[in-house]
């Protein structure tokens, strides 16, 4: 199968048809990608204040009356993207994701803009430094163009919802979800109001919403990539990393945030195994000699949607046509794996404490659980709220009666991890796939009762395994659906290698 490229219903976008003229003029950004945008720039065909300036004309012009995924613009967007026109003048050193306009996710410390994490109580909460993850990025030259709405405290796969900013819709389709908790970031990206974004995932909270609105998200190892700065849901299970349209865009902008990071001592396991440079898998041919396992058991034929059934079983066909061979059914037992206990740990209320401490005297609040008297949520956070009531703010998970260990010290997860790399190398497979979700985008109206197939909890987050999605087609003519790889620990450079020459291979 080829896949028929569809786009979202904003595509119709601001005209960038301009007269011939010897000048820069603004280009089309609907879909841009980096490469398009950086050569546009250093040619002179354009400027940078011209780019940055388009895709600020689409969040005004689009935004509050479809979407709503953008939660606060950058004040400073137009002066940084002068900056760097006035380096390209001048002919100086740029980094590597000069004049890329980001979205931020609301979650992401920003010392220049409010970081909510979708909660009405932090509505004036200003950072006094970026998280770890957004210094980098603005160390390469990239331009945080606004931030990004999301599920009120991440605590929401289904749907993007807020106290702080309100309700996310979907790009392809405004009656349905994003998915959460990373939505505003995911339609935001497939909207053009920013080139590419980043989104954290505690369960599914890239993979999901980037498979809801046909993008490429990865979740990565755990220990590869610093979450630093980012309000938490779960610190042992939280993930950041980056939400685009393409494979080549995601790989670049992985680059810059993987690896080590002092503060966040997850990342000493990781300690120099980030790859020098992702890009450098990127191979069309990449499927050639690949076997591939499929986890049959996120496909169940009772409860996988018909449509997205033949859409998987399209993309087996077309991976099999590029050169992998299809190891269906892979052997494994994933519910067994899913029946240990002792494998999730009730922490937010410990994690939100030590974030809190760490905004330090300008913090709204010294405990999370303050919104329940104040009344400042949502109802549908309440019940998740009130959960954490019994579990202590200042004393570590792994000192509770009984212990909660973190992610390198839990028995359970630890041999999830090892009876799935166990299984992977006694089938000699290079990676497992399936769908990241069996069901397509929920209505908005019932986004409860029709959540359903949400595949992105089941493997990586417990096994801290690395994993992408890719576009895989569209359900029911026009519903975004993705494909997800999973890898060994660590194996991110084949990810998005086997992604890119899916990618390629199928458009």
């Amino acid at each position: 199968m080829r896949i028929k490229a569809v786009r979202p219903i904003l595509i119709l976008a601001l005209s960038s048809a301009q007269a011939c003229s010897p000048g820069p003029e603004p280009i089309d950004v609907v879909e841009a990608t980096i490469g398009q945008v950086q050569d546009a720039v250093l040619s002179g065909r354009t400027t940078c204040r011209m780019v940055v300036q388009a895709y600020l004309d689409r969040i005004e012009a689009y935004d509050e009356s479809t979407v709503n995924a953008i939660t606060v613009v950058n004040p400073n967007a137009l002066s940084r993207a002068d900056e760097i026109d006035a380096a390209v003048r001048a002919n100086e050193e740029l980094g590597d994701l000069f004049c890329v306009p980001i979205l931020v996710k609301d979650n992401f410390d920003t010392h220049d803009m409010v970081t909510t994490g979708g909660s009405v109580a932090l509505a004036e909460s200003l950072p006094p430094d970026d998280a770890f993850m957004v210094k980098r990025i603005r160390e390469e030259d990239a331009i945080v163009i606004a931030k990004t709405n999301m599920a009120e405290w991440a605590f929401s796969p289904r749907q993007t919802v807020s106290s702080s900013f309100d309700t996310t819709a979907n790009a392809y389709d405004l009656e349905r979800v994003p998915a959460g908790s990373s939505g505003g970031t995911a339609s935001g990206v497939a909207a053009s109001f920013g080139l590419i974004g980043l989104g954290s995932d505690t369960g599914n909270s890239i993979r999901g919403p980037s498979s809801h609105l046909a993008l490429v998200g990865i979740r990565s190892t755990i220990g590869l990539t610093s979450r630093d700065g980012v309000i938490p849901l779960s610190f042992d299970r939280d993930i950041a990393g980056p939400m685009g349209r393409t494979v080549q865009d995601v790989a670049r902008v992985f680059n810059v945030v993987a690896g080590h990071d002092p503060a966040d001592p997850y990342t000493e396991d990781g300690r120099n195994r980030a790859e020098d440079d992702y890009t450098a898998f990127l191979d069309a041919a990449g499927l050639e000699g690949a076997r591939i396992g499929v986890m049959r058991d996120l496909v169940d034929p009772e409860a996988t949607d018909t449509s997205i059934a033949r859409i998987f079983d399209d993309a087996l066909a077309d991976m099999a046509r590029l050169g992998a061979e299809i190891v269906d059914p892979f052997d494994f037992d994933l519910e067994a794996q899913l029946s240990r206990s002792g494998m999730f740990c009730q922490r937010f209320r410990y994690d939100m404490h030590e974030y809190l401490a760490s905004l330090g005297d300008v913090a709204p609040m010294s405990e999370v659980l303050e919104v329940l008297e104040t009344g400042e949520y949502s109802p549908y956070v309440e019940g998740r709220l009130r959960s954490h009531m019994n579990r202590p703010m200042d004393l570590h998970p792994s000192q509770w009666d009984p212990p909660c260990p973190d992610y390198f010290e839990n028995e359970p997860r630890q041999a999830y991890r090892s009876d799935l790399i166990a299984a992977m190398d006694r089938a000699e497979v290079d990676a497992v796939v399936y769908p990241s979700w069996t069901s397509p985008p929920a209505h908005i109206d019932r986004a409860r009762q029709e959540y359903r197939g949400d595949n992105s909890q089941r493997v990586a987050p417990a096994t801290g395994r690395p994993a992408i999605t890719v576009p895989m087609g569209f359900s029911y003519g026009h519903l975004p659906a993705g494909l997800q790889i999973l890898g060994r620990p660590y194996d991110e450079g084949l990810l998005f290698k086997l992604a890119y020459a899916y990618e390629q291979g199928t458009k």
